[in-house]
C-alpha cells in the first residue's frame, strides 16, 4: 500500500453500501495475506441480535449456523473479555476441540482476531485467517498495526450501519409516483398544480400524499416530504 492508512480509512465513505464496505474488507485482508475475514456485530437495541459477514468456505458456513457454534466458538468468548488481539493458538484451540477439528478441516487453520466496543455499547469483532503459513513474529511487527486498524475501521464503517438498520427493520420504500408528487409537494405545489404537470387526476394526486403521509408515519404532508429527504428518498 503506498499510504496504507488513507486507503483503509476510505472504507468509512458513508456512499459505500453495507456489502461494497464488506468487500473493501475482504480486500484489505487479501492485501495482509488472509484468505478469510468475519465480521460479527452484536447489539443490544432494538433487541439482542448478531449479524455477521464472512467469506468462508460455505460448508462451515452452514455447519456453524446449524449447530450454533456461535455459543461455544472459544475466540468470541475471549473477545467479549478483552479487546486484546487474539492469535489462533494451541492454548486457545484446546477449548472446544471438535469446533477446532471441523474449522480446521474447512481451512481455517491460522487466524487472528480482535473485538471492539464503541461508547453505544455496541461490540463486534474482526477475524483475519487462512489455511496454512502460521503467524510468525516478523509478521506482526510488519502487518499488526494494519491489522488493528482494519479492525477499528470495520467497526466505524459497519456498526453504526447495522444498528440503524436494525433499529428500522420496516424500512419505508415509497414508489417513484409517490416521491414524485412528494418532490413537488415540497416544492409548493399544490395538489391540482401537481396533477396538471403529471396529467393525473387531483383526487389520485391527493391518494398518493395519503400513501406516503401513511408510510412515513408523518403527521402532515409537510412532514411527509422532510421524512422523505432525510430518509434520502427525495434528493
Amino acid at each position: 500500500m503506498k499510504n496504507w492508512q488513507d486507503d483503509l480509512l476510505m472504507i468509512t465513505d458513508l456512499k459505500l453500501s453495507e456489502s461494497q464496505i464488506v468487500k473493501r474488507i475482504q480486500e484489505a485482508a487479501t492485501m495482509l495475506e488472509f484468505e478469510y475475514c468475519a465480521y460479527g456485530l452484536q447489539v443490544i437495541f432494538p433487541e439482542e441480535k448478531v449479524v455477521m459477514f464472512n467469506n468462508y468456505p460455505r460448508q462451515w458456513q452452514r455447519r456453524y449456523d446449524t449447530e450454533n457454534y456461535l455459543a461455544i466458538d472459544p475466540i468470541v468468548a475471549q473477545g467479549r473479555q478483552s479487546q486484546t488481539p487474539i492469535i489462533w493458538a494451541d492454548s486457545v484451540s484446546r477449548e472446544a476441540p471438535i469446533f477446532w477439528e471441523e474449522a480446521r478441516a474447512a481451512g481455517l487453520k491460522v487466524g487472528w482476531s480482535q473485538s471492539s466496543i464503541n461508547a453505544a455499547g455496541a461490540a463486534s469483532m474482526l477475524s483475519l485467517s487462512r489455511s496454512s503459513q502460521p503467524i510468525t513474529r516478523q509478521e506482526l511487527d510488519a502487518n499488526e498495526i494494519k491489522m488493528r486498524w482494519l479492525v477499528n475501521v470495520a467497526h466505524l464503517a459497519l456498526s453504526n450501519r447495522i444498528s440503524t438498520r436494525l433499529a428500522n427493520p420496516y424500512e419505508v420504500k415509497l414508489t417513484s409516483r409517490e416521491k414524485e408528487v412528494l418532490k413537488w409537494t415540497g416544492s409548493g405545489k399544490t395538489s391540482f398544480e401537481i396533477s396538471c404537470l403529471l396529467a393525473i387526476s387531483e383526487n389520485t394526486v391527493n391518494f398518493h400524499i395519503k400513501n406516503s403521509i401513511l408510510k412515513l408515519s408523518a403527521a402532515n404532508k409537510t412532514a411527509a416530504v422532510i421524512q422523505a429527504f432525510l430518509t434520502g428518498q427525495l434528493i
